[in-house]
Order: C-alpha cells, then sequence, then structure tokens
C-alpha cells in the first residue's frame, strides 16, 4: 500500500461517512478483551465484563469513496476524560480505507472481501404459539413465517489468498437483527 494520503483525506479532520450501520453488543469476559487493549488504557468493566460487540457498515460516501466495514469491538476502555470502544479487529474491502485506518488511525485494520446476498426463506419461527391441546389431539397446525433476508459473508484477503471468516444474516426489513454465526469468538481468534 502507498504512503501518502489519499485525496479524501489529505485535507485532514474531521472525515465526513455517510452510510448506513448495525451494532451488535455483547458482554464480553475482561480477560477476553485485555488481550487485545493496550496495558496502558484501562478496561471499563463490571463484574468481571466489558460491553464488546460488532460494529458492520457500509459506506455510499467516505474520503476513501464507497466500502464496507465490519469492526469486532473487544471492550470499552477509559481514555480520560471519556471512554471510548477498542477495535480488536477491523475488516474494510478498501485498500485505501485499509492504509488510512493502519498509518494514521492506527486501527487494526485488514483488507477483506464483503459479499451480499439477497434470498427469501422459511424461518424455524411460528407464526403463532402452537396450541398444546389441539397438537395433543392431532389437530393443531404450526404456520411458519417466510421472510426476506440480507446475507454477508466476509473473507479475509492476503496477497493472493483468501480465508473465509463469518456470515452475518439478517431480515431484509422490519426490526434489524445481526444474528452470527460465532462471529465474536472467530473474529477475536485471528
Amino acid at each position: 500500500m502507498e504512503d501518502k494520503p489519499a485525496a479524501g483525506y489529505r485535507h485532514g479532520p474531521p472525515w465526513v461517512f455517510k452510510g448506513s450501520a448495525l451494532y451488535q453488543l455483547h458482554l464480553v469476559k475482561a480477560a477476553t478483551a485485555r488481550a487485545f487493549v493496550p496495558k496502558d488504557l484501562r478496561l471499563v468493566e463490571a463484574f468481571g465484563y466489558t460491553l464488546g460487540g460488532m460494529f458492520l457498515a457500509r459506506y455510499h460516501d467516505s474520503p476513501a469513496g464507497q466500502f464496507d466495514e465490519l469492526v469486532v469491538i473487544a471492550g470499552i476502555v477509559w481514555n480520560p476524560p471519556t471512554s471510548c470502544a477498542w477495535a480488536a479487529r477491523v475488516l474494510v474491502n478498501s485498500a485505501e480505507a485499509c492504509r488510512h485506518g493502519r498509518k494514521e488511525v492506527g486501527l487494526p485494520s485488514h483488507v477483506a472481501k464483503f459479499s451480499q446476498t439477497e434470498a427469501s426463506e422459511l424461518r424455524n419461527k411460528p407464526l403463532a404459539k402452537p396450541n398444546g391441546f389441539l397438537n395433543l389431539l392431532g389437530m393443531g397446525s404450526t404456520f411458519y413465517k417466510k421472510e426476506s433476508c440480507r446475507g454477508f459473508e466476509i473473507s479475509e484477503t492476503t496477497g493472493s489468498s483468501t480465508r473465509h471468516l463469518c456470515n452475518i444474516s439478517m431480515p431484509a426489513t422490519g426490526n434489524l437483527k445481526l444474528s452470527c454465526s460465532k462471529i465474536w469468538l472467530h473474529a477475536l481468534s485471528l
């Protein structure tokens, strides 16, 4: 990657990013999070846990142009006079955004491939609670909801090799709920 700042970043902060994003927050064991936080920063914790999670964004306008980003948040750190989220891993599909994250901001950025799919699938969630009494009589039925889903597959690219990292799926409409396939454990173990 080149060392000179990208055209959009050369004017310095504040940088403006426009797009959409989803957060999924988790309680993370403080001992796990500490492995990713510099020793000179204090981890904000209660009862042996901190708040971590993930952040998935699709920017349609930024200093690096259009790009996708997945940030795995190890936990919250105290950085006087405020606290902030600490990124354990950052995946972007833009070499320019990766370079800027590493060189200018100090993020653990890596280039990755983000693939998006739209699909209709039958969910295992019933529309209504099954009636136990009717089921006992052999007359019960359960109807399942069919809904559109959006899926993301993220793979890290290193040189000429690509390694699958995670899948993320969520409903395309309605309440946006992000469900991940062991992304937290997998992303932290990289």
